[in-house]
């Protein structure tokens, strides 16, 4: 077993405080990350400020302003690659979004939104094989994201309250780009033609959508009629979870509001 000074481990806690991430304060210290995240835990129980001892201001709850275009977007992201939990051990539920290491840029985004719709919350990221979790602890998370619930959610009704719903329907773009970034893609793809009897390459870019809940696919395929984009359902054996938005104007909608991953 190795037992670290007092020094280092203050030298950790006044990172912490500062806002320094535990991984990046284990790596600078050479301390195992497990050992960071018992020391700030530790520090914030006695400062009485461990997840759970005080939550912010609902906007569900309290009438708390809630940043409408970054929970839109949030949303979307939720509904693909998030999901809450509750970890024994923490009375505080946690939402948790996957966001791959190819797209540095969408991780800011998606760490962005989850700052932005709980402004008073401590939110990180967890470092997995090929992604990190963006995460934030609340009790409220439930009112925000009612679609919570036991078991996969391609398993059962989805569905947007009334408040949710009229938020996309002002945050369009926002939610379609939410869904794109979680279980989307911008893909180029190619056909030939014969002109003047010689096979010709033509490429044209098309966006993909693919989630195995009919009732997700509804609300991707709903706001799209929503903002004018032409779509189809390209069917994978028998499953049509894939929807295609290949239309040269609908594509260029798309492009101008969302764009590919980065």
């Amino acid at each position: 077993m190795n037992f670290h000074s007092t020094d280092v481990r203050q030298k950790a806690l006044t990172l912490l405080r500062g806002g320094a991430r535990n991984a990046d304060v284990s790596r600078r210290l050479n301390v195992p990350m497990g050992t960071i995240g018992y020391w700030k835990h530790v520090d914030r129980a006695e400062r009485g400020e461990c997840p759970g001892k005080h939550d912010p201001s609902c906007p569900r709850c309290h009438g708390r302003q809630l940043d409408a275009s970054a929970y839109s977007y949030l949303l979307g992201l939720y509904l693909g690659d998030g999901h809450i939990s509750r970890y024994s051990g923490h009375r505080v539920p946690n939402l948790m979004v996957a966001c791959a290491d190819s797209w540095p840029g969408l991780v800011d985004d998606c760490e962005r939104a989850v700052r932005t719709v709980f402004p008073d919350n401590s939110v990180c990221r967890v470092r997995k094989t090929g992604c990190q979790y963006v995460k934030v602890y609340s009790k409220h998370l439930p009112c925000l994201f009612p679609q919570h619930g036991p078991g996969k959610k391609h398993d059962r009704r989805i569905s947007l309250a009334p408040w949710q719903q009229t938020i996309v329907d002002t945050h369009p773009w926002e939610f379609i780009r939410g869904l794109i970034h979680s279980d989307g893609c911008r893909i180029t793809n190619w056909t030939t033609r014969l002109v003047g009897g010689v096979p010709k390459r033509y490429e044209y870019p098309r966006y993909l959508f693919t989630n195995k809940s009919d009732d997700i696919r509804k609300l991707f395929t709903d706001t799209l009629d929503k903002v004018g984009v032409r779509w189809t359902v390209l069917a994978r054996g028998s499953d049509p979870f894939n929807v295609s938005v290949a239309r040269k104007a609908s594509v260029a909608l798309m492009d101008t509001h969302v764009g590919p991953k980065y």
